[in-house]
């Protein structure tokens, strides 16, 4: 385990990007639960990647989204529903994961969905560089359906605990403490805790990023 500044890490997590031999673009994963600072993790990342040259596609697990029409047919706070029908699995394979990967054309489209207004996205066809970098955060990465298709996988561990806290701050402005908790602890903490249970995800990944302290984190390389 090593343990440094925010930039340390990032630099170390740039090498490993840096270090994955493969004649497509790099596809990396940045597995975690809600609030655990994935999304900031990602952004940190591409950036770090950008100046050193490299052609970055940035995308998300929420822009892969199931309308809300058809996420929630096991109730609004179900952590199997979360699991389970929350995301277009199939759409992130056929538009994202598999054009870049082995064999594909490198034609891409980076979502299908557009969370803020609940609406179905066809964004532009874009054809990557073989040399490019996806980096792509996103709950539940290391499940069946999506495992074999990362070329580096990460994990962003915080105690489920402190991820309540990070999301009743992160959420003030458009829910209650009280909203923030229950959909924490009826439906996503569980659903994590499925998670866990079923796929075991950091036994899959190659570096595990310990978060709880951001600004001094952790992290441990993993081989497998």
């Amino acid at each position: 385990m090593d343990q440094g500044t925010r930039d340390e890490m990032l630099g170390r997590l740039a090498e490993a990007v840096g270090s994955v031999t493969v004649t497509h673009p790099t596809r990396v994963a940045i597995d975690g639960p809600p609030a655990a600072g994935k999304t900031t993790l990602a952004d940190e990342l591409a950036a770090v990647l950008r100046t050193q040259g490299h052609d970055v596609i940035r995308a998300t697990i929420d822009d892969f989204l199931f309308p809300s029409a058809q996420r929630y047919p096991r109730g609004e706070y179900s952590a199997e529903g979360c699991y389970f029908d929350t995301h277009d699995h199939d759409a992130l394979n056929r538009v994202l994961l598999d054009p870049l990967g082995p064999g594909g054309d490198r034609r891409f489209q980076h979502a299908v969905y557009y969370h803020t207004a609940d609406t179905v996205l066809s964004p532009p066809v874009t054809t990557a560089p073989a040399d490019a970098v996806l980096v792509f955060d996103g709950v539940f990465l290391m499940r069946p359906e999506l495992i074999d298709r990362w070329d580096l996988r990460i994990f962003v561990s915080t105690a489920l605990e402190k991820t309540v806290d990070r999301a009743v701050i992160r959420e003030r402005r458009v829910s209650s403490r009280a909203e923030v908790e229950r959909r924490w602890r009826e439906r996503y903490i569980p659903s994590q805790q499925l998670y866990f249970a079923t796929v075991r995800p950091t036994d899959h990944v190659d570096i595990i990023v310990h978060n709880d302290e951001p600004r001094q984190p952790a992290w441990a390389s993993q081989t497998h």
